[in-house]
């Protein structure tokens, strides 16, 4: 019995000995041969080459804000309050981003591409188009702005690049289409934005502010938000269009705010309208203003005859374009310059009339 036990202890001490001297033995693999692969196919060098053309035109945004370190607030600190993206517009320094990313904020930073960190100043804002402008405090040397495209000619299913900072990773692209055309979104002042384009290139938060490229490398959109349960990319974001940037920006470079028609009248609210007259397609005046454009047109606001509400003009279209609603009508107007005529298609009394309005500057 003890033989047999000696034989099976010296059979398991040559097994473990073999395996040991295997392990200790230097291993003869080599890493493989690399495959040579040739030129990268032009379709995947066009982003790599815009990525790089543009990559220098985008900024990093983080912004502060300041808080009472006690509760009596004699000791303000300041402390991070957000981060977005935005873009150099000139070689002044501005740098255009969303609104909602300084939204709030005390003081705002901009990260160049080159790392440099500078304070910025805020310029103006147009928070119904969800639009800022930023100075920076000092210019830097050769500093490159963004190329311009439009936005009027796109189509479904051209290629898009978004460059940004999401979740705080600087200079990131992601690609895709222009899924849809069109689309209207909600700005921060409950104002809708029209004409806002979709797409499915990754979207993400810190995203928001940086540009949208069409394949040529030219600003399209400013891209704002996503629609996402959770909150991160699900293939559906929303850009300003750069149509409406280009027309926003340069006003708020130099008035600081949007300056927009004061068409001289009071809307009546739809479900008012609904109330006392029943449905309609339209912007029904109601009060009109003494001494507006409005009264200067001939519009007619809501009345009254005894105990008997007679209904205002009710505003169908601007230049043969159909307006269904106010946001509508000024989405219209304001894509029209200032001291010009428009002509509104009016429905008064079952009579469609056409009406001549010269468009005014709002007073402060």
């Amino acid at each position: 019995m003890r033989r047999s036990m000696l034989i099976v202890g010296l059979l398991l001490a040559g097994i473990l000995a073999g395996w040991c001297g295997h392990a200790l033995t230097p291993s003869l693999a080599k890493p493989r041969a690399v495959e040579p692969r040739g030129a990268l196919p032009e379709w995947e060098q066009v982003p790599i080459r815009r990525f790089k053309e543009a990559a220098p035109s985008v900024v990093y945004i983080t912004t502060t804000e300041e808080r009472s370190r006690d509760f009596f607030g004699l000791d303000v600190v300041e402390v991070p309050a957000g981060s977005g993206t935005g873009f150099i517009w000139d070689d002044q320094g501005h740098v255009v981003t969303n609104f909602h990313v300084i939204q709030g904020a005390a003081r705002a930073y901009i990260t160049l591409a080159d790392g440099s960190r500078h304070e910025a100043a805020y310029v103006g804002g147009a928070p119904d188009k969800d639009l800022a402008v930023l100075l920076l405090a000092k210019t830097p040397p050769k500093l490159r702005p963004i190329p311009i495209g439009t936005s009027a000619d796109l189509q479904v299913g051209q290629t898009v690049l978004a460059i940004g900072n999401p979740f705080g990773l600087d200079q990131t692209l992601t690609t895709g289409v222009v899924s849809a055309l069109g689309r209207e979104i909600q700005s921060v002042t409950r104002r809708r934005i029209a004409g806002v384009i979709q797409t499915d290139a990754a979207i993400n938060p810190g995203n928001s502010g940086g540009p949208l490229l069409d394949s040529a490398g030219r600003l399209i959109g400013v891209n704002t938000a996503i629609q996402s349960p959770s909150g991160a990319s699900a293939g559906i974001g929303f850009a300003v269009p750069v149509d409406t940037v280009n027309r926003v920006v340069p006003q708020l470079i130099a008035r600081g705010r949007l300056e927009r028609p004061d068409l001289g009248f009071e809307p009546v609210a739809p479900r008012l309208v609904e109330r006392a007259f029943g449905p309609q397609k339209g912007v029904m005046v109601g009060r009109v203003v003494r001494g507006g454009a409005a009264a200067k047109a001939g519009l007619q606001g809501v009345g009254a005859e005894g105990r008997r509400v007679l209904p205002g003009d009710l505003v169908q279209g601007v230049n043969g374009r159909p307006v269904e609603d106010w946001d509508a009508l000024l989405d219209a107007v304001e894509a029209l310059p200032l001291g010009g005529t428009v002509d509104l298609e009016v429905l008064r009394e079952g009579r469609k009339l056409r009406i001549p309005l010269r468009l005014e500057a709002a007073r402060d």
